[in-house]
């Protein structure tokens, strides 16, 4: 196997990834929002929260890598239309995961004084995971715009 079709493989795998585990934590994260059981919601975000640092961060970090890395050996124009959709979605989707990175970690900190105090959750919990549950949208969406240029490549 030569070394384009490697970069290529990791590029894909890399994406599958950052979509999957997105996808994934988010799904469990907000069913957790559900049960009044704030143990199970802790365990939510806490699992959410270490997947990011093991699986979607790493991912965000080898996408754009891998990619540059692929349309310059491709051959592709920097600036074709699609490509360049490509970069702002791709910036936009991190604008919005970056504060919900932010917002689950201090989601997993409410949850935690909670549980060790013994207290209710504070009135601010709702209100930041409502953002969260709203900022998780473009960025779902945009990789999903990003997966079909990047399958298709529209001229």
């Amino acid at each position: 196997m030569d070394f384009y079709f490697l970069i290529k493989m990791l590029h894909i795998i890399s994406a599958t990834i950052l979509f999957g585990t997105g996808l994934g934590t988010a799904f469990f994260f907000l069913r957790s929002h559900f049960t009044d059981n704030l143990q199970e919601k802790f365990f939510a975000a806490r699992t959410t929260v270490l997947a990011d640092y093991l699986f979607t961060t790493p991912a965000v970090i080898i996408q754009p890598l891998t990619g540059f890395w692929l349309v310059w050996r491709s051959g592709f124009g920097w600036m074709d239309a699609w490509l360049a959709w490509t970069y702002v979605i791709y910036m936009v989707a991190g604008a919005c995961w970056l504060p919900v990175v932010w917002i689950q970690i201090q989601l997993k900190k409410m949850l935690a004084e909670s549980l060790e105090n013994g207290t209710p959750l504070p009135e601010r919990y709702p209100r930041l995971f409502r953002i969260w549950f709203i900022l998780g949208w473009p960025a779902f969406i945009g990789l999903v715009i990003v997966f079909f240029l990047m399958v298709v490549k529209p001229a």
